[in-house]
């Protein structure tokens, strides 16, 4: 269960050991320079991509979707299942790993990996994202972000230097620069333009204060919202300094923008940014958005899409999802997708999990199995499409499932920017 395709693995090669291998020194970056990451292109059609991503920890196949896993494990799920369902690489929450249960605790227990025995990689956020999550308990500065503990009111300063203190203490093989994160809604312009040039202040400072350049690789984020003008200045000025970045992420989307405006801040970024480096688009989780994104040319995904909605019974299937409390559901001895793999389809009827979502944790945690299998199949695909030079069809055939009466404007017009015609 779980393993790359025939295709993709001959391209990719095995998989290394499951034992955690340290930080190899003989990784080079796209300018030659020692680095903790090394980006091997397998395979290109349109401006898809299917690449290998080494990091310190595993050598991760993208398009990448990675699962959240906010205080350092995927609610729910234990190691040995992620590494089951192909899970290449599990995100981290700095903001919340700091209050609970503090960074210098996890650094006692050996770092990230081994405090929550996850071998493979790993990606730490900023904990810039709860400038939006915890707008009301957050005071943004120059100097920082002030925020007020949810749980016991007790107040953190996090400034671009305290990220990096506690990232490097955390260990995790990608962290993410602190930025100045925006709603995508917001209706200010004057907001954003702080918010554009601030971010790239505060890079700066994650830069000189990055203590293990060796073993972590820093990820700056273009920001700039909905704005091209803005996008552009953000884009240009991280990209000043390139040869210090082993990869870019786009942030400021997945927050309530219209889709049209999302997939063209994609567009944009992914079409400026250096072909030799991973494009990591934040907080995507919706099937369709990754197909397309993929489309436009990036290479990583993060989101608690699937595994929410798997806690109130939300099931992934290729025409869409499934809610498994209806009463519908009650009586039908079908698997959740008849074409599913996953341990979950090959035991569990939707009848059987119907009784079980919402009555047990149980059944939380057997379609939360199935949803991230579905997306790691999901990812797998993809990759696999682009190798065999069959993704114009492979997408084809996926929007023909998710909209069997024509796709929506935004996709079409995504599609046909990547040269794709449905």
């Amino acid at each position: 269960m779980g393993v790359a395709g025939e295709d993709e693995q001959k391209m990719v090669g095995p998989s290394p050991s499951k034992k955690m291998r340290r930080a190899d020194p003989g990784l080079r970056g796209a300018n030659g320079k020692a680095c903790a990451l090394e980006f091997n292109i397998l395979a290109r059609q349109g401006r898809a991509r299917a690449s290998v991503l080494r990091l310190p920890h595993y050598d991760c196949r993208t398009p990448m979707f990675m699962p959240v896993g906010t205080n350092g494990s995927v609610k729910g799920l234990t190691p040995q299942q992620l590494r089951e369902l192909d899970c290449h690489l599990v995100l981290g929450n700095t903001y919340h790993l700091e209050n609970r249960p503090g960074a210098d605790i996890v650094q006692e227990f050996g770092g990230l990996h081994e405090f929550s025995k996850w071998d493979r990689a790993m990606l730490t956020d900023s904990g810039g994202f709860q400038m939006v999550s915890l707008l009301h308990l957050a005071d943004i500065t120059e100097e920082g972000v002030s925020f007020q503990s949810p749980t016991n009111g007790q107040s953190m300063m996090l400034t671009p230097e305290h990220s990096m203190r506690i990232q490097n203490k955390l260990g995790a093989d990608i962290m993410m620069a602190l930025d100045d994160v925006v709603s995508s809604v917001n209706p200010s312009r004057e907001r954003f333009e702080e918010a554009t040039y601030r971010t790239t202040r505060w890079f700066d400072r994650c830069l000189s204060a990055h203590e293990r350049p060796g073993d972590q690789n820093l990820f700056p984020i273009v920001q700039g919202g909905l704005d091209r003008e803005l996008r552009a200045i953000s884009l240009r000025q991280l990209m000043e300094r390139d040869d210090r970045i082993p990869g870019y992420a786009i942030g400021g989307l997945a927050g309530g923008e219209d889709k049209e405006s999302f997939w063209n801040v994609v567009d944009w970024c992914t079409a400026a940014l250096p072909e030799d480096k991973p494009r990591y688009v934040m907080g995507i989780g919706y099937p369709v958005d990754i197909v397309v994104c993929s489309a436009l040319g990036a290479d990583m995904y993060d989101c608690v899409y699937p595994t929410r909605t798997a806690r109130f019974g939300t099931a992934l299937v290729p025409s869409g999802t499934i809610r498994l409390p209806q009463a519908v559901m009650e009586g039908d001895d079908r698997p959740i997708d008849e074409t599913c793999g996953c341990p979950v389809c090959k035991k569990y009827t939707r009848s059987m999990l119907h009784r079980l979502v919402g009555t047990d944790s149980h059944g939380a945690i057997l379609v939360s199995i199935h949803n991230v299998y579905y997306m790691q199949r999901l990812m797998r695909e993809i990759r696999e499409a682009i190798v065999q030079q069959k993704f114009p069809e492979y997408v084809r055939r996926f929007m023909a499932q998710q909209y069997p009466e024509g796709a929506p404007g935004w996709v079409v017009n995504a599609l046909k920017a990547a040269e794709i015609d449905l």
